[in-house]
């Protein structure tokens, strides 16, 4: 059969599915704490948060904790084929009445997100997508923003986090939410918002709004080993109410590296841009490979 012929067929047999808020009471399903769910519901949300990865038909995308599968129905919807992740197994018959339909175009893994290698799952070039549950959405994406080679497997990553989250991804030097994740997730990524949504569109209601984010891996114009920058960052943003000179002691060459790098040791880390960090990250090796 052809991509075409079967992608008419797997729409039709999702649409013929029971409503989510169906499946879920029939599968007695309900949002656990203790996993940070949160359940979205709104078929012609998740169709718009879809609409804005860059998805040809076939293309594979891994999934992070879909539950009930809302978003899963969306990405089949729209032509994927959906790797995903789920620990949950509440949430399986749902999930393997979806996969039936699906004409084998979804596979669920039952597992824990962070133990599992996502690339040997999903293959190389595949997008990731994912209403992220909220006790390891943080811990996710530093994991696939830290990946030693880069260009990574992952060609985009659409990713709904609490929006104070979402806030600290794309901050600007300067702001209070810039960070350690800012300068991570922007020296490697072109990163947007590209929705927020109110607590409302959840079920249950968090306490606080959402937003749904997009990177888009981009070669750094400057290089350094990840692991330095993090060791970087982490030592200018510990104290981030002082100025660098009395911050970067904690690394032992942090003074130097400042000096190295040209760096005014009186500045705030909130303050230095993202190409400043990466200076001092290689200023911070040079000394490590002199002495």
């Amino acid at each position: 059969m052809r991509g075409h012929a079967r992608h008419h067929l797997t729409k039709a047999a999702i649409a013929a599915l029971p409503p989510l808020r169906e499946a879920i009471a029939a599968a007695g399903l309900r949002a656990d704490k203790r996993l940070g769910q949160n359940f979205l519901l709104d078929l012609n949300l998740l169709d718009r948060i879809v609409r804005d990865i860059p998805l040809a038909s076939g293309d594979t995308v891994y999934e992070v904790g879909p539950g009930p599968g809302g978003l899963t129905r969306a990405l089949l919807k729209a032509g994927a084929k959906v790797v995903a992740v789920e620990r949950d197994p509440r949430a399986l018959p749902i999930l393997e009445a979806l996969a039936a339909a699906s004409e084998g175009a979804l596979s669920i893994v039952t597992d824990d997100a962070l133990a599992v290698d996502a690339q040997a799952l999903a293959g190389e070039g595949a997008h990731i997508a994912a209403n992220l549950p909220y006790n390891i959405g943080t811990a996710l994406l530093v994991g696939w923003l830290s990946e030693a080679r880069w260009l990574p497997w992952w060609r985009t990553a659409t990713l709904m986090f609490q929006r104070e989250v979402a806030e600290r991804i794309v901050a600007a030097p300067g702001s209070s939410a810039y960070g350690r994740l800012s300068v991570l997730a922007q020296w490697r990524c072109d990163v947007r918002i590209v929705t927020t949504l109110k607590p409302e569109a959840f079920t249950p209601p968090p306490k606080v709004a959402s937003a749904v984010v997009q990177l888009v891996p981009k070669r750094p114009a400057i290089d350094v080993p990840v692991a330095l920058l993090a060791q970087v960052t982490a030592a200018a943003f510990g104290q981030r109410r002082k100025m660098l000179r009395q911050a970067m002691k904690s690394l032992p060459e942090g003074i130097a590296a400042l000096a190295l790098a040209g760096i005014d040791p009186t500045l705030r880390a909130e303050t230095l841009s993202i190409d400043a960090f990466i200076s001092l990250a290689r200023a911070v090796g040079e000394i490590r490979a002199d002495s």
